[in-house]
C-alpha cells in the first residue's frame, strides 16, 4: 500500500497574543492516501483556513507531526519547504490570484519560472495545458477579458503545470455561480479519476462537498467527523 501523501499526528496550532496563547487547532490526526478526494468543512472559526495553510506548508504547527509525501515538514528549511511545495502541491484559490497584466499563458507558466524551466519550454507547456482545459484559443488574453469560470480554469491549469501529486483548493467555487461551480467541480472530479491527483478542498457549500468521496468536518479546532459522504445523510454535510 502506498504511503499516505498527507500524514498528520496529534497536531496543535496556537497563536501568541498579548492575552496569552490562543488555540486554533487541537490534537488533529488525519491521513490522506494518494488518489483520495477529500472535502474539509466547518463553520467560520473552526480552523479550516489555518489547517489548509499548514497542509500547504504556508504555516507551521505548534506541536505534532506533519509528513507530506514522505517528508517530515517540521525538519525542513524555508528553501526546502519552498521546493517541496513547488514539486508536490498545486494551489487553487477562491480569488483566482491571476496577474492582471499577464497573459493567460504567462499566468499558467509562473510556477515553471520558480523551477528554472527555460522560457521556450515554459510557453509551450503553458499553451498545451490551457488547450487541455478548453482554453487554447485564449492563451494571449488577459484575465479581465474572460469569465470567472474561465479564470478558475486558468488557475487550475497553473496548479497542474508542475504535474503535482496533490491539489489544495481553498473555496475554489466561492466566487462562481452554481452552474459554473459544478463545471469546475466536474473538472476536479475528472482530474482525480483520470489522472489520480489527490485533491483536498475547503468549502462551506454542501453541494460542492458532495463531489468529494470523503468529508473531514472541523468544529472548534478539532475533527468532529471523518468519513464517507453519504448522499442519504444530509446531516453530515450541514
Amino acid at each position: 500500500m502506498s504511503e499516505a501523501i498527507i500524514r498528520i499526528e496529534h497536531l496543535d496550532k496556537e497563536y501568541a497574543t498579548e492575552a496569552g496563547p490562543v488555540p486554533v487547532l487541537r490534537d488533529i490526526s488525519v491521513s490522506v492516501a494518494p488518489g483520495e478526494f477529500v472535502a474539509i468543512m466547518g463553520p467560520s472559526g473552526s480552523g479550516k483556513s489555518t489547517f489548509m495553510n499548514i497542509l500547504g506548508c504556508l504555516d507551521v504547527a505548534t506541536h505534532g507531526l506533519y509528513r507530506l509525501d514522505g517528508r517530515d515538514v517540521g525538519t525542513l528549511s524555508r528553501d526546502e519547504l519552498a521546493r517541496l511545495r513547488n514539486q508536490v502541491i498545486g494551489f487553487v484559490f477562491q480569488g483566482f490570484n491571476l496577474l492582471p497584466r499577464a497573459s493567460l499563458a504567462e499566468n499558467v507558466a509562473l510556477p515553471l519560472i520558480y523551477r528554472g524551466t527555460p522560457r521556450g519550454e515554459r510557453g509551450a507547456r503553458a499553451s498545451t495545458m490551457l488547450a487541455s482545459l478548453g482554453l487554447g484559443s485564449l492563451i494571449h488574453s488577459r484575465p479581465n477579458q474572460i469569465s470567472g469560470g474561465q479564470q478558475q480554469r486558468v488557475a487550475i491549469a497553473r496548479a497542474l503545470i508542475n504535474e503535482p501529486r496533490l491539489i489544495l483548493a481553498d473555496e475554489p467555487t466561492g466566487n462562481l455561480d452554481t452552474a459554473t461551480s459544478h463545471e469546475i467541480m466536474a473538472l476536479f472530479t475528472e482530474l482525480n479519476s483520470t489522472r489520480g491527483i489527490t485533491i483536498v478542498l475547503v468549502t462551506h457549500e454542501p453541494d460542492i462537498a458532495a463531489f468529494a468521496h470523503r468529508l473531514v468536518r472541523l468544529a472548534d479546532g478539532a475533527i468532529h467527523y471523518d468519513g464517507p459522504i453519504q448522499a442519504s445523510s444530509a446531516q453530515v454535510l450541514r
